[in-house]
């Protein structure tokens, strides 16, 4: 076998080592995430210096049995944390790897209110004030998140809601499928930042006026046949579960594993809850790996 043969026959080998990694913000939810995948049999190794990575991935390849499935969880409070991210996972590839990479996130007031109850300072923080840490570390996560295969929330998630999310993403044979996440939304408390695509089901009818209706959610059967009988929800659904469809495949082609369609009514209660069900369901009949989220559902 020639150089080059061999060299094909290993990085071939090493696509087959499942590397997730981790990184996002402070506050944001990273320890749950790693929790959680070591919930669904991932080896997780936590504050991992940036410049060890390919020897973890290294490691974790020659290893085989239940280090094939490899969580790498980066934090800036590391003295070895670069911002050179993009770099380790372009070395990572070059050596036949195919990580995915998971950025936590969540609103500065929320990320405020987490350090605030549990009275702890920014790691970034230094002398100045609270807000000023959170800036200082999304400019240095400027690319991490831009580079992210999957970008994850947790404004409005706990932790229980967080570690589905994960073990969703992560758990189970389709895991290199493109999975996508149909989450409802209600515009009045603000668009879902890691959105691919944002559906307005506000053309709809509102349940909401409907007395007998009113304090029933879009998941119960009375709320969802008034919705997806009313004049436009079919086509609606079924033209967005065509087209999801039609764009999977391509999105496989080019490594995109996750893919959030965004669906969104006044509050997140009624109309956006009955479509994305509706929508994720149509999916799955499909053959597209998708489940229903729904991000403000109990916030009225």
């Amino acid at each position: 076998m020639t150089e080059a043969e061999t060299s094909a026959v290993e990085a071939a080998s090493r696509s087959k080592t499942d590397l997730v990694i981790v990184t996002g913000v402070s506050g944001g939810g990273r320890s749950t995430v790693a929790r959680a995948l070591e919930n669904v049999g991932y080896y997780v190794v936590d504050n991992l210096p940036q410049a060890l990575m390919v020897q973890m991935a290294e490691l974790a390849h020659e290893a085989g049995g239940a280090a094939r499935q490899t969580a790498m969880v980066l934090d800036v409070r590391s003295r070895a944390f670069s911002t050179d991210l993009a770099g380790a996972v372009k070395a990572l590839r070059e050596r036949g790897f195919a990580p995915r990479v998971v950025f936590v996130d969540a609103d500065d007031d929320v990320l405020i209110r987490r350090f605030e109850n549990v009275r702890r300072s920014h790691p970034l923080q230094g002398n100045g004030r609270l807000s000023d840490g959170i800036a200082a570390e999304r400019e240095l996560l400027a690319e991490a998140r831009d580079l992210a295969d999957v970008v994850i929330d947790t404004s409005h998630l706990n932790v229980n809601q967080l570690r589905s999310r994960v073990e969703e993403l992560f758990a189970g044979e389709d895991a290199l499928k493109l999975r996508v996440t149909v989450l409802s939304f209600g515009f009045k408390y603000g668009l879902p930042p890691d959105a691919d695509f944002v559906l307005d089901a506000r053309f709809l009818p509102n349940p909401f006026w409907v007395p007998e209706l009113r304090d029933h959610t879009g998941r119960d059967s009375d709320v969802s046949r008034y919705v997806l009988g009313q004049r436009g929800a079919a086509t609606f659904v079924e033209t967005y579960a065509r087209l999801i469809n039609a764009t999977a495949p391509g999105f496989e082609r080019e490594g995109k594993r996750y893919l959030t369609v965004a669906v969104g009514c006044t509050g997140g209660k009624h109309r956006s809850v009955a479509i994305a069900e509706e929508l994720a369901r149509r999916l799955r009949e499909l053959r597209v790996v998708a489940s229903a989220q729904h991000r403000d559902l109990g916030r009225e």
